[in-house]
């Protein structure tokens, strides 16, 4: 959390800098965000760009304060994935738990160039930028039986006792906070369009997006109390009797997941106009 504020704390000194003294460049672009997503938690410890990488997409706005500083908000879909049996770690492996979950994310973010940055202006072809902000997202993760096909909604069956006398605890939400920040590279291809290609990473406050998090419980208990695919998602893992897990550790609450999408971004400039601050002679 520390880490986060600084971040931020460095990123309003940026624009606060920036923003002083210069002849002032207002302007809007419209465009299409297209990349890649992936989750980082107990089903993916280390893995960027590996195989549980999915495809990615959504909307862009970016209004320009000024040639350095712009607010950019994001719509963006996609899907997160976890196996346990791609990671090549014996305990994950022997524990076999999976989870895919679309996801759907709001953000507003605000960006610092380091260079004067202007589509169309022939002085500001390319800059680097840093960004940071704070969105919003929905998740829904789903497991898959060995028995058929279908894909079931976790979070309802209360996998890990949730809402039964196993634990007084709520099912968690759905929609959860998380706080964005990355860098990338922003270019202008012709007089009214540009590219951003960026890689951005999420802060979240959940360990449940992939309904994994603390121990096992009795599956006994769960098939009485909520339904056999409770019992049967509670636990899949490879230990030949399931009764000898309970109370094991299942995840570890106290690393929370994160989340990231990189990708390429095709904007259209809408409009714009220049101002002159009056600091500026």
């Amino acid at each position: 959390m520390i880490r986060n504020f600084a971040l931020l704390a460095l990123l309003f000194t940026l624009v606060t800098q920036a923003s002083i003294a210069q002849k002032t460049y207002r302007g809007s672009e419209f465009g299409l965000f297209i990349g890649g997503g992936y989750y980082l938690g107990e089903l993916n410890r280390k893995g960027h760009f590996n195989s549980m990488t999915r495809p990615g997409g959504g909307l862009v706005y970016r209004y320009n304060f000024n040639p350095r500083i712009s607010l950019k908000s994001n719509l963006i879909f996609g899907t997160l994935i976890g196996d346990d049996s791609r990671s090549g770690v014996p305990s994950q492996v022997q524990r076999n738990a999976h989870f895919k979950s679309p996801m759907t994310e709001l953000a507003a973010e605000l960006e610092f160039n380091f260079i004067n940055y202007v589509i169309g202006n022939q002085k500001t072809y390319f800059t680097p930028f840093v960004f940071g902000g704070v969105a919003i997202f929905r998740m829904n993760p789903r497991g898959q039986t060995a028995f058929n096909s279908n894909w079931y909604n976790l979070q309802p069956l209360g996998t890990e006792g949730q809402g039964t006398s196993l634990n007084s605890s709520k099912k968690y939400n759905l929609f959860q906070p998380a706080l964005p920040f990355g860098f990338g590279i922003k270019a202008w291809i012709a007089s009214r369009i540009g590219i951003t290609l960026e890689w951005g990473f999420r802060k979240t406050f959940t360990d449940y997006i992939d309904d994994v998090s603390k121990t096992y419980v009795d599956p006994a208990v769960l098939a009485i109390e909520n339904g056999n695919l409770s019992a049967y998602f509670s636990d899949t893992s490879l230990v030949p009797d399931h009764a000898a897990n309970v109370g094991k550790q299942r995840g570890d609450p106290s690393d929370k997941d994160w989340y990231s999408f990189a990708g390429l971004s095709l904007m259209f400039k809408l409009r714009n106009r220049y101002t002159t601050c009056q600091n500026y002679k």
